[in-house]
């Protein structure tokens, strides 16, 4: 039997009751079940933290000494427990380590799907699907009007350019699978990273993805027009507005950030309208409850075929 409070949201984050554990808890909890390593999911000072190896390295570089007291790491459809609640992890196709959270208990099954993507991306692993009784989505863009463009053709816009790019990214899983797709798909151009970047490749590295060729800034080589792609975080894209002698790019799924109605980049590392549709047909959900976005679309377009409910 569904447990209709089996998930709730309070100050702290998405808290199940039945397990006393958050997923992705907002602030430090004793017991963490952390589907990836962006800050948005990941907080430093939780107690017990369970998660991936890609995740706890990331978390590693990027908090230190207070990333957890003491971290769990677990492999890929591996069974744990906390607190009488069956839990697995399965490939949610976002970043690297970037998980689902399936679990069972009192013998109903919770898909908790945290941030996930269907394009291809080479630079982690891609998502797989399970059936649950309950699918916990995130609905970022679940909108009929939102549907995410080819992100080859988009990252074959590059090659129509011949001057230096400063191309903003988000530094973890953003910044890694546009390198990858560089190299792939522009090859003539030769890429820079920030030296907030940099770490972070050496992670995805470290776990076997292949990222192909790229070098740390230097200004000299700015200086010089050899169709460089300069990765930046967003923070130095927003401090270089006006730079000059260079096009200015912003990779992302949303419309407010691209830097003008012109020059644009669509690639997202979340699920469209119809990745959320074809998510619902693959797990086969009773009921859908949808987090971070407007789930009011969801509710409308199954009706009274599938209960859809909003956490947030």
């Amino acid at each position: 039997m569904i447990l209709n409070d089996f998930l709730v949201i309070n100050d702290n984050g998405l808290y199940c009751k039945y397990g006393n554990f958050y997923l992705d808890p907002k602030q430090p909890a004793d017991h963490a079940v952390i589907s990836h390593a962006h800050g948005d999911h990941a907080v430093p000072g939780n107690r017990n933290v369970y998660c991936t190896a890609p995740t706890a390295n990331l978390m590693g570089l990027r908090y230190g000494k207070n990333a957890g007291a003491q971290f769990n790491i677990i492999s890929w459809h591996q069974n744990f427990a906390i607190n009488g609640v069956n839990i697995s992890f399965i490939p949610a196709g976002h970043i690297l380590g970037s998980a689902q959270v399936l679990m069972t208990c009192e013998g109903a099954t919770y898909l908790y799907t945290g941030d996930y993507k269907l394009q291809p991306d080479s630079t982690c692993e891609p998502i797989e699907w399970v059936k649950a009784d309950v699918l916990i989505t995130e609905s970022t863009f679940a909108n009929p009007g939102t549907q995410h463009p080819d992100p080859i053709a988009e990252i074959q816009k590059l090659n129509g350019i011949n001057i230096n790019i400063m191309l903003g990214a988000y530094g973890l899983g953003k910044a890694q699978r546009l390198i990858r797709m560089i190299n792939d798909y522009t090859p003539q151009k030769k890429i820079l990273v920030h030296f907030r970047v940099a770490p972070l490749n050496a992670i995805y590295e470290k776990h076997g993805i292949q990222l192909g060729p790229w070098q740390m800034y230097n200004r000299k080589l700015m200086k010089s027009q050899e169709e460089y792609v300069y990765i930046v975080p967003p923070f130095t894209f927003d401090s270089y507005v006006n730079a000059s002698g260079v096009k200015r790019l912003f990779a992302s799924g949303w419309k407010n950030l691209q830097v003008n109605q012109h020059d644009t980049l669509f690639i997202s590392d979340h699920a469209d309208w119809n990745d959320v549709l074809y998510a619902v047909e693959q797990v086969s959900p009773q009921q859908i409850w949808t987090l971070h976005g407007d789930g009011t679309h969801l509710k409308n377009h199954f009706g009274n075929r599938i209960f859809t409910k909003a956490l947030n």
